[in-house]
């Protein structure tokens, strides 16, 4: 394997803590299971996105508000989806969407999804994380970059998504350097198409590189389907034919999964 293995100054990378960011499921009409499961005693979530529609949609959703609702009365923070368009979508609507996300769903805080990686964007993703901050106090930030960015955005986010694609590339990532000179609480890694059986070898890599907060699916980013509904790329693949979204529906192992991360669940 080629991912590096590295104790981060002051913290033991064996020991780390390891929950669930949900990146976000289908609407809670089409994924109801999914949504149930989220609320089950002893399930260790860090946090979930709720995506209506790239973002809040244009309305108050009520499948939605029941859906979140029921998270929060969990004690599970939700966090609202914002498209960032890789830096060229305006602030203003990035802003208008997170008062959308706060109004109607009560939001805990945001995932910033296709978030520049870049130094030169760094004064406006630190623009809008500010803002974000001043709409709700205690908002928790999340930077959907997808892969490693310049280490400058860590002091605006609370999370970095430094992860998320296929599992074919996940085996053989390896870690930057500088996030040595963070706790594991500050990354997260979204892994789709991981097999049943690399189970515990994902599991190894993201204690190894050190991130706490995870996602692994053995559903793919590949449709045969001819009846699709296009939706707008995520930050770990391209708007091209045959694609799907790997994070709208629960890994098929998704019980085991939670009983070795997790305390008291069983099949």
């Amino acid at each position: 394997m080629s991912y590096l293995t590295r104790t981060a100054t002051g913290s033991a990378s064996t020991d780390l803590g390891l929950g669930f960011g949900v990146p976000g499921y289908a609407h809670p009409l089409v994924a109801p299971l999914e949504w149930d499961e989220l609320t089950r005693p002893g399930t260790p979530l860090h946090w979930v996105v709720l995506n209506v529609d790239n973002g809040p949609g244009e309305r108050p959703d009520p499948r939605c508000l029941e859906a979140t609702g029921r998270l929060r009365n969990a004690g599970v923070r939700v966090l609202g989806l914002l498209d960032a368009a890789h830096g060229v979508r305006p602030f203003g609507e990035t802003s208008a969407d997170a008062r959308r996300h706060l109004d109607w769903y009560k939001a805990d805080g945001f995932l910033l999804d296709r978030c520049p990686t870049e130094r030169a964007a760094l004064p406006d993703v630190r623009r809008t994380a500010g803002a974000l901050r001043a709409l709700r106090d205690g908002a928790h930030i999340v930077f959907g970059h997808g892969t490693h960015p310049h280490p400058g955005y860590a002091e605006s986010a609370d999370q970095l998504v430094t992860f998320s694609g296929p599992w074919s590339e996940y085996r053989w990532s390896q870690v930057a350097e500088w996030t040595a000179d963070y706790p594991p609480g500050r990354f997260c890694h979204f892994v789709h198409g991981v097999p049943r059986g690399h189970l515990d070898e994902a599991l190894r890599i993201a204690r190894w590189q050190g991130a706490s907060t995870i996602y692994f699916t053995d559903r793919t980013d590949r449709t045969d389907r001819t009846d699709r509904t296009d939706r707008t790329d995520r930050t770990d693949r391209t708007d091209h034919g045959g694609t799907a979204d790997p994070w709208e529906t629960m890994p098929g192992y998704w019980d085991e999964i939670v009983s070795r991360i997790g305390t008291g669940v069983s099949e």
